[in-house]
């Protein structure tokens, strides 16, 4: 259609010069090329109708949690979180750990990566200066456009040229793919802290266990002298004619029972250790060089009270969903942008000549400036593709934040509901460590005064035995839940993304009213 329109009007504007007229031709083709261009702008900007998303990020006020998480008027975790249990040794590892993991170098290099690629999009918004030179000997054809005497000879040419050129960006694609690789670059720097506190997590975790395997061994240690003891009751009643030799064998039965359950946890102590190692990005030798740990109970569990708005901007994983949101937010745009014209700026200046003589002479000079003009007409529907996929990118990003945020607020009322029943569960089973130990004790006194048999003692021992094992479990899986409450809290990171001067503000197009992570408006879709 448009060609049809360009033909009429040029054969209207020839009709109508009777007196051909250079500049008044030339200034009719430009103002027919001009409507040419603007129509087919118009018939770009038109191709990605109907392609939009819907998608929008939730807030985590519109989940109910009053129930699960109430505020309790506590404090949000610091970053030496970890110190409230009182054990020097698991705070050097964490020092440790963080200085050497090769995990943490490889989040490292993850954010270097992606500092260099929005410097790449940032080199795009600007200028680029370039220079060459090239010399080449090439014979030219005597029966093709070179006249004689070049026609037909060898000829040398040295050519230099110092080249300039500027992508006006009318319409913002570069801008964008720069506001994307920035954003893009702040969700990798949340990823690292993410890997941070996933490391710190699972060293303290795996410290509390094997902080767990000490104190079983600790009591498998009392139980296999206790066993000793029944052992040396029962030989003396053989002697004295109450007990027969099947009470001897199961005496040493269970005697070595107690010993194998005793090596089977050496057996997870050394390999514990050596997990712990390699949380340390150390070999597995750095792991027998541990102590036994003296974790503490740590502090009272109570959460903040600003649960859950604030968490959004204390959750490392959370922070880095919502750049990668705003990040796709930037590639639609980028994407929309590809349907109008690319309009480029550029010129060069240089020396071209045949042979070295007159290469540095004002007569070998050349020099050339203009704009170069990219406009897509058709394309069999790339560009529609792209922008749908796009898109698709966008409602993936805002469903893996929507999902992170709901994982997020279902960590934190797990672990919280952990940390409180295995408070109240630890009430009674130490009431019933209490009783199962003074009647272990009453069945071994009346047994070797001949007031009660062997049988009444196993079961007196093995539910004493139960009961300390309880006890033990329930204090590290309370300090475990603990931990992990710590880390589902954010573990005291604090973004800090968009706060002080020099920091990197969220761009205005997904955040546009400039206030705290918690407190912005659900990112939706550009249209």
């Amino acid at each position: 259609m448009s060609g049809t329109i360009f033909l009429r009007r040029y054969l209207t504007s020839r009709k109508n010069d009777a007196q051909p007229n250079p500049r008044r031709r030339v200034s009719a083709v430009l103002s027919i090329g001009m409507s040419v261009i603007f129509a087919a702008v118009l018939s770009a900007c038109a191709n990605y109708a109907g392609i939009h998303s819907d998608a929008k990020t939730a807030e985590p006020q519109q989940y109910a949690t009053q129930q699960s998480i109430s505020a309790d008027g506590g404090r949000w975790p610091a970053a030496d979180w970890a110190d409230q249990f009182g054990d020097a040794q698991l705070k050097a590892l964490i020092v440790e750990a963080l200085k050497d993991s090769p995990t943490l170098d490889q989040a490292r290099a993850r954010v270097a990566a992606a500092a260099a690629y929005s410097e790449t999009a940032n080199a795009n918004t600007m200028p680029r200066v370039d220079a060459s030179y090239s010399l080449t000997r090439q014979q030219f054809s005597s029966t093709a456009l070179v006249p004689p005497p070049y026609g037909g000879s060898w000829q040398t040419e040295n050519k230099g040229l110092l080249s300039a050129s500027y992508d006006l960006d009318l319409w913002g694609k570069n801008r964008e793919a720069l506001r994307a690789a920035i954003s893009q670059l702040q969700a990798s720097e949340a990823d690292a802290q993410v890997v941070k506190l996933t490391l710190t997590t699972s060293i303290a975790r795996t410290y509390n266990q094997l902080a767990r395997l000490y104190a079983l061994r600790d009591i498998a240690q009392r139980e296999v002298a206790r066993r000793e003891q029944i052992e040396r009751i029962t030989a003396g009643r053989i002697a004295t004619g109450l007990d027969t030799e099947v009470e001897r064998k199961t005496a040493q039965a269970n005697l070595a029972t107690s010993r194998a359950a005793l090596t089977a946890l050496d057996g997870q102590i050394v390999t514990t250790r050596y997990q712990i190692a390699a949380l340390l990005g150390a070999g597995p030798d750095r792991g027998l060089q541990l102590a036994q740990p003296t974790l503490g109970p740590g502090d009272d569990v109570r959460l903040p009270d600003n649960l859950p708005a604030d968490l959004v901007s204390r959750r490392p994983d959370i922070v880095a969903s919502r750049w990668r949101v705003d990040a796709m937010t930037h590639d639609v745009k980028e994407a929309k942008a590809e349907f109008y014209p690319d309009i480029n700026l550029s010129a060069a200046i240089g020396l071209d000549a045949f042979g070295f003589g007159r290469f540095l002479t004002a007569a070998s000079r050349t020099a050339s400036v203009g704009p170069a003009v990219h406009l897509p007409i058709f394309d069999a529907g790339e560009l529609r593709a792209n922008l749908k996929g796009r898109y698709a990118d966008f409602d993936y990003a805002v469903a893996t934040y929507n999902q992170t945020l709901v994982t997020a607020l279902s960590e934190v009322a797990t672990q919280l509901a952990g940390v409180r029943s295995t408070e109240a569960q630890l009430v009674d089973a130490q009431a019933a460590q209490d009783a199962a130990r003074k009647a272990d004790e009453l069945a071994l006194i009346q047994y070797n005064a001949g007031l009660t048999n062997q049988l009444t003692v196993l079961n007196a021992d093995v539910n004493a035995l139960l009961a300390d094992q309880a006890v033990a479990n329930l204090r590290m899986d309370r300090r475990d839940k603990q931990i992990a409450l710590a880390s589902a809290l954010g573990g005291g990171f604090v973004d800090t993304s968009n706060s002080g001067k020099d920091a990197r503000p969220y761009p205005a197009a997904a955040l546009p009213d400039g206030r705290a992570p918690s407190m912005r408006p659900a990112v939706a879709a550009p249209r």
